[in-house]
């Protein structure tokens, strides 16, 4: 589904990805872990289309994303890929509702649709009956859930996940980890976690480390 070959990234003179490979299939769950600073949300960016890399191809379905003008770019993340970040990005002035289902709205989907979407993904995150919430009266690891739960609605091929429990308490976080493993495996996505966090990664199938020298399995 995803394949990564030579992907290299520099910042001036300072190399920040080198040599970077990575195959990732329908279903399996990864993680990237490393060290603040070593590039993991640069790479997800590349993955993702919001940076350019300076050398390496990305081939997302067999499609050659590096080939790709900026609008083809958008529309490929807008319904392929789900984004799970550290900082949630819940939108304060929406319900939890309209947070979850907004993906779907800006790909022009019907009103009805939207909501028994977004509120079967609701209820598979364990927030039923907290549709009409905002997001003020939410918990951190209810924001998480809520983030998790958007990401998902779409039915995305590919979840990059950012440092998702960075904001969270231990168990808040232990929760968070397995339910995304959970929706990511039930909706058959191929799954990313970039993590400096050693606890974190051993929740995914197969865990990388990413350094100056590239990325090497653990």
């Amino acid at each position: 589904m995803l394949q990564l070959s030579g992907i290299e990234k520099r910042f001036g003179g300072r190399t920040v990805l080198s040599a970077v490979s990575l195959r990732v299939g329908p279903g399996e769950y990864i993680a990237i872990v490393g060290e603040s600073g070593v590039g993991k949300s640069t790479l997800l960016n590349i993955i993702a289309g919001l940076e350019a890399s300076d050398s390496g191809e990305i081939l997302f379905e067999g499609l050659n994303t590096n080939a790709l003008n900026d609008d083809a770019r958008t529309v490929l993340r807008r319904d392929k890929f789900g984004f799970v970040f550290q900082a949630f990005h819940v939108l304060p002035h929406l319900t939890v509702q309209q947070n979850v289902g907004l993906p779907l709205l800006l790909r022009g989907f019907a009103a009805d649709e939207i909501q028994v979407k977004s509120r079967k993904l609701i209820a598979a995150v364990g927030l039923a009956g907290r549709e009409n919430s905002m997001p003020r009266e939410l918990s951190g690891g209810e924001l998480q859930r809520v983030a998790i739960a958007r990401a998902l609605v779409g039915e995305p091929q590919l979840v990059l996940a950012d440092e998702p429990t960075g904001n969270l308490d231990q168990d808040n976080a232990r929760q968070v980890l397995a339910l995304l493993r959970e929706q990511v495996k039930a909706h058959g996505a191929a799954g990313i976690l970039v993590t400096h966090s050693e606890a974190a990664a051993a929740t995914c199938d197969r865990r990388y480390r990413l350094s100056s020298a590239g990325l090497a399995p653990l």
